[in-house]
């Protein structure tokens, strides 16, 4: 086996696991499931067919990851975050195969007991505060809190918040990365790492 799964998780057939996983107590990765390399998966974890979790995505406990839901490299699910996938769910219509869709972008972190509501993309490096409820596409590097989640600022790639200079420039205090915040064409506020 190429991969560590602890004896009470379940691994149905027909699920793709990459070199290096782990998967802890009580688990379950059901059919067309695909975990790339490295990815730990914690207890009591859902992770439901259709799921594509990147390289070294880390899912803490209690997270039931949905079908329509992707993950890109390096994505951190804290503990007992949520995933929806249905906008408007009734237990007596069956909505199945009207799932929505959400992507979440390379280096994102999702704190523990955020809400994500269904279709609405997490951006690259992005970070969501504990407990934030995630009603609108998230931004590239922003920083979200609260419910519903706001933006509050910018994060570095190694989780820093980045304070910007008058002239747009920012200094990750952790890595010495530099970034440019910046207006895009859609007259948009964006961040990107220059060196």
């Amino acid at each position: 086996m190429h991969y560590q799964a602890h004896e009470t998780a379940a691994i149905d057939d027909g699920s793709s696991i990459g070199e290096g996983c782990k998967i802890w107590h009580f688990s379950h990765i059901m059919p067309r499931a695909i975990l790339g390399e490295n990815c730990n998966i914690g207890q009591n974890v859902v992770v439901s067919p259709g799921v594509v979790l990147g390289r070294n995505v880390k899912v803490q406990n209690n997270v039931s990851i949905y079908e329509g839901v992707t993950c890109s490299d390096d994505v951190f699910l804290g503990p007992s975050c949520v995933f929806t996938n249905i906008i408007n769910p009734r237990s007596a219509v069956v909505r199945r195969g009207q799932y929505a869709k959400t992507h979440v972008g390379k280096g994102a972190t999702i704190g523990a007991n955020a809400t994500i509501v269904c279709g609405n993309d997490i951006g690259a490096f992005a970070f969501i505060g504990a407990g934030a409820v995630v009603t609108t596409a998230v931004p590239a590097y922003a920083l979200l809190v609260g419910n519903p989640a706001r933006q509050i600022g910018w994060m570095s790639e190694f989780g820093q918040r980045l304070h910007f200079d008058e002239n747009g420039r920012a200094k990750c205090s952790e890595s010495d990365q530099y970034y440019q915040l910046s207006v895009s064409t859609a007259d948009t506020t964006v961040v990107s790492r220059i060196k």
